[in-house]
């Protein structure tokens, strides 16, 4: 038991997990919402709620920003953001472009047939970078929403070209320091083609992009069935892989919480990444989940903490042991092998290292006898019920 202990601690000790803005905001689907009183409207609220994930967890020390929605007047607005990270003790992590909701992108952003729209949509990118730079960040995590819907009515291959000569616009910009993660989907909201539709075409526009480009992989963002583990050890092996958005899905892209559909995924996920030296250094872990039904500050709280017991599931696999029993195609035996650390009983573990770090031993209960939720929805709830009747 000491030496399992032992090796979750060290596991604990190398994962670190961003915080989404927009995941303490209210959020829905494509049908509507479903307003909860206690959810952030501001920046200064999105800071607050992350402060406190952070304090139970503590383990997400930075909060993913959406320029957009956080910086609503740009750069201009980093200055108030770096007094944020002051006052609640989290730094910024990623910076998220928007290219999705401006009128001007019904028929795509940088690789939109129109020159203006596409000249638009890379000075958003170029400031993104710039805010990036101001608030020290590494990485601007770009996604495309971009594609069409039938056959014939864009060009595929002049649209690939707009694309790369915004990219390397965009790369020539990036600090010495920064990276551009480059994110794909293979559907939604288009359904014919989607300009970045799977993991390859992210690794070929990465690579004629830079250096300093990345493929960022989401986990809902892929077909049924598909081995995501194998996409995972084919970008390590090519040195391409940035980092990580989590999320769980049942159908599509359902942005449900991590492991709640199927953990033993997450869990495969996680070894691979163990089993590749430097791995964790150089990959970014975010959640991206929509908190629709569950309460917005409970579901960030569970989402951190499977999370953490997945991996330390992961990191107890008997790696040397598994490789011999593969090289000798022992197949139940190597198949077993990697179950047993799947069905290890972490969590008394993961309590103790906890605890050994001052934190909560279990960070939901914690938060569900702290008062914060409580005491934030009687804040917020005026105005948030101003906002349902606005809605309505």
């Amino acid at each position: 038991m000491t030496a399992h202990l032992e090796q979750v601690s060290k596991a604990l000790d190398s994962l670190r997990i961003e915080l989404p803005s927009w995941g303490f905001a209210n959020t829905g689907t494509r049908f509507g919402k479903f307003l909860q009183a206690e959810a952030a409207a501001t920046i200064e609220e999105k800071f607050s709620d992350a402060a406190q994930v952070h304090a139970l967890t503590g383990c997400t020390p930075t909060l993913a920003l959406h320029v957009a929605w956080d910086l609503p007047g740009g750069l201009r607005d980093a200055g108030k953001i770096r007094d944020l990270e002051t006052e609640y003790g989290i730094r910024s992590g990623s910076i998220n472009p928007n290219l999705f909701e401006a009128q001007e992108y019904k028929f795509g952003s940088i690789c939109n047939p129109d020159s203006g729209i596409r000249r638009r949509a890379i000075d958003h990118l170029l400031e993104s970078v710039a805010i990036a730079k101001a608030l020290r960040s590494r990485d601007v995590s770009l996604w495309l929403a971009d594609g069409s819907n039938y056959p014939g009515s864009q060009s595929i291959r002049r649209r690939i070209d707009w694309m790369a000569a915004a990219l390397a616009e965009i790369h020539g910009e990036l600090g010495e320091d920064q990276r551009l993660l480059v994110e794909y989907k293979p559907f939604e909201p288009a359904f014919y083609h989607t300009d970045l539709a799977d993991w390859g075409m992210s690794l070929l526009i990465a690579r004629e992009t830079g250096d300093k480009a990345r493929v960022l992989v989401d986990t809902g963002h892929h077909y049924q069935a598909q081995n995501i583990e194998q996409i995972v050890v084919w970008l390590l092996r090519e040195k391409m892989l940035g980092g990580f958005h989590f999320n769980d899905r049942r159908y599509a892209d359902d942005d449900l919480t991590l492991g709640s559909i199927d953990p033993y995924q997450v869990f495969r996920i996680f070894h691979e990444l163990l089993s590749d030296n430097g791995a964790m250094e150089t990959t970014a872990f975010m959640i991206d989940q929509s908190h629709n039904l569950k309460g917005k500050m409970e579901a960030m709280v569970q989402t951190v903490c499977t999370a953490q017991e997945i991996f330390a599931k992961a990191a107890l696999v008997d790696r040397e042991r598994l490789a011999t029993l593969q090289d000798e195609c022992r197949l139940v035996e190597a198949e077993e092998c990697l179950r047993q650390g799947f069905w290890f009983d972490v969590r008394p573990l993961v309590r103790e290292c906890r605890k050994a770090r001052g934190l909560a031993e279990d960070p939901l209960v914690a938060l569900r006898q702290s008062g914060y939720v409580e005491r934030i929805r009687n804040e917020r709830k005026e105005r948030n019920a101003r906002s349902v009747a606005s809605y309505a």
